[in-house]
């Protein structure tokens, strides 16, 4: 009646172990780091760096814990703060040299203290968020009016094209804020640019205004396209800093937007608010421009001469020079998409894809230059780079152009990373900024510890007492759920803040919930006259219905609060939701699973240890255990 088959142990036992082998690496908590990174996408970091910066640190006499090589970065791990501040400048000034023009990305940061045997397992612990970990909230307003006006800029852009296609011979095109104006010298060509405005540009409406002899077209965004317009840029410019931001490997970064133009970005673990400013600030964009093959732009190539007027001078990866002239043929913001590949002779390569307006320029440039080279620029922070100079061969139309040259695969992944982020839609401005030092989120981790532990604490001696030996098994139960809950957490690498450890607290509440109302019922069955093995059935099966229902209705409005919810809400409803799954598991069967192992082996039970047991005629009866 009360035993279980031998497969339900196991999975149990199964459970057990993955738990406390998943939940163990968040007791070994996170040591002070330096973290170096790529600051451009040509500069390398491999284990070559891992050496520069032992050798770095041996000079200066310090002593790192460990510095290894992860992802596409170097950490240095240290014991204290104050050795982990000594290194950073340490490094940045060995990596560093020109600080004008730094190669790396030297940060300080926080990494977990797991050890190798449990990280091989691929055990971690959870990430936990600001309030928790400490490290830098920016807020950012986006302004609205400069993307307004870049849209106004590209759409007087193509206006100017159309219109010369159609040989509508006008006064002139300007853009006054984020209004396109055109002048016209009559009634007729005012009234021949305001069909084709209504033929090809939906999204402006326009006005028309004489004005002395002459006629002002005034073309505007129309109410829906201009809240189009703000939202495509606040989406873009957080898009481009999530591509920042991940490439610079900041655990579980949260940037959300907030309200109609501003942007909140939150980097856990990141102490050093300068290096976070310049993390934000970095973006790439793109530039076409033609090479100067003059006589004295060759010169200058080859260092013989002066760069010629109406020219500039750009490094290629390899540090040879290309002169190119200054005329921008096009830019990133012709760019919709980027991807690494191949090109033809297998080798690594960059495919861009063109707008419209992109690929008739392209389409242009290539057939009026055959045979001169044309330079490929990337700027990264204003600095420009030549990726490649290759020689045009043929007219080159349908908006697809490759990128191919001395990269290796590593390489042209980052180049397209760093165009497909691009640069932000419209400027942004800090308004807000806060540091969270790691000793105030030491003292919330232990705050929030210290609560989830007394409370454990105080309920299984509560269940110890009242129900004696069904207590203890209820005690038990609930540390199998703390710990089942933890371990979930940690695998699904979910961020821990205060309100998850609320939620925690409270599933520890809801999970002895269960408990109370089985051993009540077991109770009750006892009151009853039942036999023990026969309440200990009847009250578990009883009970089950009674748990079900309630969790049920709890975990319905948890993923409400999941998907309706944001930030701090959707936090707790994470852990929430989690925690009422490992409650019901843990409350009916692991208890279920030692009240049976105790119990279940004695065909002559005659008593249960679960308390003190009340009859109807008002007599008492304390059921020991055997």
């Amino acid at each position: 009646m009360n035993r279980y088959p031998l497969w339900k142990y196991l999975i149990i036992a199964v459970a057990l172990v993955i738990g406390v082998l998943y939940s163990l690496p968040n007791l070994f908590g996170e040591s002070p780091a330096v973290q170096v990174s790529a600051a451009r996408s040509s500069v390398k970091v491999d284990e070559t760096t891992v050496t520069r910066v032992e050798q770095a640190l041996e000079g200066q006499g310090l002593k790192a814990a460990l510095v290894q090589f992860e992802g596409n970065s170097v950490k240095a791990r240290f014991d204290t703060t104050d050795n982990q501040i000594k290194a950073r400048d340490t490094i940045e000034r060995t990596l560093n040299p020109d600080p004008t023009s730094p190669a790396y990305v030297v940060a300080l940061n926080l990494v977990p203290r797991t050890p190798s045997w449990l990280a091989g397992l691929g055990a971690s612990p959870m990430y936990l968020g600001l309030d928790l970990r400490g490290g830098v909230h920016f807020m950012l307003q986006v302004d609205m009016a400069a993307a307004l006006q870049r849209k106004a800029d590209v759409m007087a852009a193509d206006l100017r094209t159309v219109l010369r296609e159609k040989n509508i011979r006008h006064g002139g095109i300007q853009r006054n804020g984020a209004n396109i104006e055109v002048r016209a010298r009559d009634e007729a060509t005012a009234q021949a640019v305001q069909n084709v405005i209504a033929d090809q540009f939906g999204d402006l409406q326009v006005t028309l205004t004489p004005e002395g002899g002459e006629f002002r077209v005034a073309a505007t965004l129309k109410p829906q396209a201009a809240l189009q317009v703000k939202d495509q840029a606040l989406k873009q410019n957080i898009t481009t800093l999530h591509n920042r931001i991940n490439e610079l490997a900041v655990s579980e970064p949260v940037i959300q937007q907030q309200g109609a133009d501003r942007i909140v970005v939150q980097l856990p673990g990141v102490q050093d608010t300068a290096k976070a400013k310049d993390i934000l600030g970095r973006t790439a964009t793109l530039e076409l421009r033609l090479v100067d093959e003059s006589t004295e732009g060759v010169a200058a190539e080859s260092g013989g001469g002066p760069v010629p007027f109406g020219s500039e001078k750009y490094l290629e990866r390899n540090g040879r020079p290309v002169i190119v002239k200054r005329e921008v043929l096009l830019t990133g913001e012709n760019l919709t998409d980027a991807q690494a590949g191949f090109d033809d002779q297998h080798q690594p390569a960059v495919h861009l894809t063109l707008d419209s307006k992109g690929s008739r320029v392209f389409r242009d440039v290539t057939r009026d230059n055959i045979g001169k080279r044309m330079a490929i620029i990337l700027f990264e922070k204003g600095k420009g780079e030549v990726v490649t100079a290759p020689v045009i061969r043929s007219e080159i139309g349908g908006g697809r152009v490759q990128i191919s040259g001395s990269m290796n695969t590593v390489e042209a992944s980052d180049t397209a990373l760093l165009l497909r982020a691009g640069s932000l839609a419209a400027p942004m401005e800090i308004i807000e900024e806060r540091t969270i030092g790691p000793s105030l989120g030491k003292e919330n981790i232990d705050r929030g510890f210290n609560s989830v532990t007394i409370g454990f604490l105080v309920v299984a001696a509560f269940m110890c007492v009242y129900y004696l030996l069904f207590g203890v098994f209820s005690s038990l139960a609930l540390g199998f759920n703390l710990v089942l809950l933890v371990a979930i957490l940690s695998m699904l690498q979910a961020t821990l803040t205060l309100p998850g450890m609320a939620a925690m607290a409270l599933a520890l509440g809801m999970a002895i919930d269960a408990n109370v109302l089985i051993n009540e019922r077991v109770r009750e069955e006892l009151r009853n006259g039942s036999a023990p093995q026969t309440a200990i059935n009847v009250g578990y099966d009883h009970a089950w219905g009674t748990i079900l229902d309630s969790n049920i209705t709890s975990l319905i409005a948890g993923i409400a609060l999941l998907i309706f919810g944001s930030g701090p809400v959707r936090g707790f409803a994470v852990v929430h939701c989690i925690g009422i799954l490992t409650s019901m598991f843990s409350s009916v069967v692991f208890s279920r699973a030692l009240v049976n192992l105790w119990y279940g082996r004695q065909k002559k039970l005659k008593s249960v240890s679960i308390g003190t047991v009340w009859r109807p005629e008002g007599g008492s009866n304390v059921a020991k255990a055997d």
